[in-house]
């Protein structure tokens, strides 16, 4: 590594700014040297204490830009918790020159993507443009970290609190075991600790506060001192600097911050505490305080958990999963800027008593105690740990995270070097020492979480309570600050124009075959030594037509050929894979049968030697395909208490109807997997998976002539006649109905609207046009479905719509979870919608919209890997000419509102289709009954009720209302 420091004397004669006291600093220059692995970057502070870091990557013609605040959940306090996710929110609302629901707007249309997150330690904001788009990005950063809060309106509040409720009701409170980290911060820390309430907050506290009360948190926390910008790409550094100086130079410095240092949690004994979810294995989750992110011990810990719980050859994997007393277990060691903490989670088996679960897990922490570290033990964390970091380097957006998280929780951007030798240091002692200090006889948080009416399915009764007493508020300086506004000598006003379209080339890809019949696609990707492989051998869950008194035989087989093979059991697999920080993985879809592959370049032969024996010689042994049987019927049923997959489910099997295959899950149901024997899966895996339906994608560091003599070991792969079923036309529904499914208690209802069209995957026909006009209807975050939903009603945490087809014909559909009060208004909205843009059609600004948000999209679509492959995917799926984004490129900037305005027409029948809600009976339903519908009810399976069960009301919900919002046209 090679790190220079320009004078600083030098460098002023190189920039320039508009004003001299905005000029930025160089504090370090950071080279790569060879291969060594580092981030090459340069770091610039500003006289406002604004801190810069720019690395340079040419090697595609995007851009990405990441501003991070110093500020999370820890900057909180009781009584006001969930402020820096909701103040998240807010800064996508508006400032002084960017207006309302422009941000995402200008970055889309500008083909960009964008997207803000918030956790305990941090907040930051971040977009990936084409390089061209820079300044704006820049332009947008800093006018709501210099000018926003006149721009916070009563009413925007309101909507994007609603809208944090409804992130909460989706993400937390209706989402199984969603609560599980909440109640055990709650739990761990002392009152009033920063950690001990969730970052998406309270709902009383998001009730409580006020306006006044979120600009003041902006005013604390949001100067520039405590920020980092860092950008990334195809840029200059010289001229990233000038516009860095040029809108963010003269923001005024904000208050101080200084480090939160807080005491190490202390538990004097195993705190049992439980809650009721709506769930069916019950849960025992323990954990231990540690250290924080980046203390010595972090890293011997991280490996101390990948022991004991990390892969197939763990200790929780043996003695939990493999004997079948958990359907999951594992460990973990997150750790944050504060504390860390040690994780032990296991899911059990219905019958398994927590107790009995706890007892052990136990003695399981007592088997690593007499049994101590093994060689393999630290190969495979290292060999992991070192996978994980170069996979972090493949895209821009992924180098710019890591040196913005590193400048700022450490100061210093070039911490990888150091990042990757903590791990690789480790030794056994190192382990074993962590142990004895932080696990071995210490207290923790034992957490039970039981399903409904099922209290006495706790590892131990209750015997904690928070202590409330002796807590302080602490003072955080929210007194008397002051909103000082930039001055300049520029209009701020004006958006920037955008640079010169970068050129775009569609990645250069080659063309081979392999083995008998196998198609193969490939390019070469040598930013980082990998390489990443697909295989997708057709058929997959819908081969089960054959024979569809056994559908989930596909997920079953999948299943069966991730564990052992002839010559190697499925944990010695396990044990080679990881410590050559490989993986391969078989997955059942629909429609075909997957094969991952990742490798570091170096041990691609090894890994493909494991291929060979995983894919060609499976042992399919008596005892693994009875666990995984028993575990597939049990995430079957566990499909029931998940509302998400009953809307799925059900909304499937009104669009395909009871014969089709695809009506059914491709996890199958409880009657066709119990009749699935062991051969029946030999048979579909002799009779179906075949060269001669299989294409295969490579990417990755390594050239075609390299590549393909390695894959001689197909040739072995024997030949199979198969032939995938075919799919019915789609039927034309007769009226548009409801179909309500009742889920009792649920805090949001999932909707489904749509229809099972006739139209085909077509690269550029109709369906490629049908995305196109779909971009405005709900495709893009400014669709007017998400808008309408969210933006505008703050009903729901998301709303889209969208055409999903492949080689058959597939649905259109538009959804969201939305909260139940608002289920007959949100209806009424989708509908509306739909039934406006078949009317009036696109606006001509919309058009203009789409065409620039897609035009200049194609920048983002082959940076990484997996971005390739899935390109490569479609061209050899679909038989794509090599010049099919050309043609795509005419259609877009061809397309007249004319023709946009009758496919709308066409495609969107709204009259004829199906809507599906699940959600709470008794308080959704009259809603429904009155929006003029017919209202059909389902059971969870999607079958009809009896006119007795229908008749059935609960009277524990409050009576329905109609959104708790007017229902208004909304203008295009």
């Amino acid at each position: 590594m090679k790190k220079n420091v320009l004078p600083v004397i030098g460098l002023l004669c190189l920039l320039t700014s508009s004003a001299a006291f905005s000029q930025a600093r160089l504090v370090e220059k950071v080279t790569r040297k060879g291969n060594e692995l580092v981030i090459p970057y340069e770091k610039y502070v500003l006289p406002n204490g604004l801190t810069l870091v720019v690395h340079e990557d040419r090697s595609d013609p995007i851009v990405h830009v990441d501003v991070t605040y110093h500020v999370g959940s820890a900057r909180e306090e009781i009584g006001k918790s969930g402020f820096a996710h909701f103040f998240e929110h807010m800064m996508f609302q508006g400032s002084d020159h960017v207006a309302d629901e422009e941000h995402f707007k200008i970055v889309t249309e500008s083909g960009g993507t964008l997207n803000g997150s918030t956790n305990r330690d941090r907040t930051n904001y971040y977009e990936t443009l084409p390089s061209n788009q820079l300044e704006r990005a820049l332009w947008l950063e800093a006018d709501r970290m210099g000018f926003l809060l006149d721009a916070v309106t009563q009413k925007k509040f309101e909507i994007q609190r609603a809208t944090v409720k409804n992130e909460r009701g989706q993400n937390y409170d209706n989402r199984p075991y969603g609560l599980i980290g909440e109640v055990s911060a709650k739990n761990l820390y002392a009152y009033g600790h920063p950690y001990s309430w969730l970052t998406i907050g309270y709902v009383e506290d998001l009730n409580r506060v006020d306006v006044n009360d979120l600009k003041n948190f902006f005013l604390r926390w949001y100067g520039p001192n405590n920020a980092v910008v860092t950008i990334g790409g195809d840029v200059d550094s010289k001229q990233v600097v000038k516009l860095v100086e040029k809108y963010f130079g003269s923001i005024p410095k904000g208050p101080e911050v200084t480090k939160t240092v807080v005491p190490t949690p202390v538990v004097e004994k195993d705190r049992y505490v439980s809650y009721e979810d709506n769930i069916r294995f019950p849960m025992v989750r323990m954990t231990y305080p540690t250290v924080p992110n980046y203390h010595p011990d972090e890293a011997p810990l991280d490996v101390l958990a990948e022991i004991l719980g990390g892969g197939k050859n763990s200790l929780f994997y043996k003695n939990l999963v493999k004997s079948q007393k958990a359907v999951q277990a594992n460990a973990s060691h997150p750790a944050f800027e504060l504390a860390g903490e040690f994780t032990f989670t296991a899911l059990a088996y219905p019958g398994v008593r927590p107790d009995t679960l706890e007892a052990i897990m136990r003695r399981t922490i007592a088997e690593f105690d007499a049994r101590g570290v093994m060689d393999d033990d630290l190969a495979r964390a290292k060999a992991g740990r070192e996978a994980d970091i170069i996979q972090g380097l493949s895209s821009v957006s992924g180098k710019v995270s890591q040196l913005a998280q590193y400048q700022t929780f450490l100061g210093n951007p070039n911490y990888l070097p150091k990042e990757l030798k903590r791990y690789q240091d480790v030794t056994k002692a190192d382990v074993m020492r962590v142990y004895n200090q932080y696990v071995k006889g210490k207290k923790g948080v034992v957490l039970s979480v039981y399903p409904k009416g099922k209290p006495e399915l706790v590892a131990a009764a209750d015997n904690y309570k928070v202590d409330s007493t002796n807590y302080k508020a602490p003072d955080y300086g929210y007194k008397g600050l002051a909103y000082n506004k930039a001055k300049d000598s520029f209009d701020r006003a004006k958006k920037p124009a955008s640079g010169t379209n970068p050129v775009v080339k569609v990645p250069p890809y080659w063309t081979d075959k392999v083995g008998k019949g196998i198609k193969v696609i490939g390019t070469k990707n040598d930013e980082i030594p990998t390489v990443t492989m697909r295989f997708a051998i057709k058929g997959g869950h819908l081969l089960s037509a054959n024979d569809p008194s056994k559908a989930g035989v596909a997920q079953l087989t999948a299943a069966l050929l991730n564990e052992g093979t002839e010559k190697y059991s499925a944990e010695e697999v396990s044990n080679q894979l990881e410590k050559l920080g490989s993986s391969i993985s078989f997955n059942a879809g629909t429609e075909e049968i997957t094969v991952s592959v990742q490798s570091l370049t170096k041990n691609l032969d090894a890994t493909l030697a494991l291929l060979e024996e995983k894919l060609l010689h499976p042992r399919f042994a008596e005892e693994d395909f009875n666990r995984l049987k028993k575990q597939q019927l049990e995430f079957i049923n566990n499909q029931s208490t998940q509302p998400v997959a009953i809307a799925n489910n059900v909304y499937n099997k009104l669009l395909y109807g009871d014969k089709n295959i695809r009506a059914v899950p491709v996890i199958g149901t409880p009657e066709t997997v119990q009749r699935i024997t062991l051969d029946d899966v030999k048979a579909f895996y002799r009779n179906y998976l075949s060269p001669s339906v299989t294409n295969l994608v490579v990417v990755g560091d390594v050239e075609q002539s390299v590549v393909m003599p390695k894959l001689a070991f197909l040739n072995k792969w024997a030949a199979k006649n198969v032939t995938i079923p075919t799919a019915a036309p789609a039927k034309a529904g007769n009226k548009t109905t409801v179909f309500l499914v009742d889920k009792e208690k649920a805090a949001q209802s999932e909707i489904r609207v749509g229809y099972l069209t006739n139209m085909p995957y077509d690269a550029t026909g109709d369906y490629y046009r049908a995305g196109l006009v779909n971009y405005i209807l709900g495709g893009a975050f400014n669709s007017r479905i998400n808008l309408n939903l969210r933006e505008d009603k703050g009903w729901t945490y998301g709303a889209r719509s969208g055409f999903s087809s492949t080689q058959t014909p597939g649905p259109f559909t538009a959804q969201a979870g939305v909260k139940a009060t608002a289920t007959d208004s949100s209806v009424v909205e989708f509908v509306k919608e739909i039934t406006n843009y078949t009317r009036t059609g696109i606006t001509d600004a919309e058009l203009v919209f789409l065409k620039s948000s897609v035009g200049q999209r194609d920048a983002l679509r082959y940076e990484t890997a997996f971005q390739k492959a899935a390109f490569l995917s479609n061209i050899i799926e679909y038989n794509l000419p090599r010049d099919f984004v050309e043609k795509q490129t005419a259609i877009l900037n061809k397309l007249t509102k004319a023709e946009a305005d009758a496919l709308a027409k066409k495609l969107l029948p709204v009259d004829k289709m199906v809507i599906t809600v699940v959600g709470d009976k008794a308080l959704v339903k009259p809603g429904l009954s009155r929006l003029g519908y017919d209202v059909v009810e389902l059971d969870k399976n999607g079958n009809p009720l009896t006119t007795a069960e229908a008749a059935t009301e609960r009277t524990t919900s409050p009576p329905a209302s109609v959104g708790g919002a007017p229902v208004k046209e909304k203008k295009n």
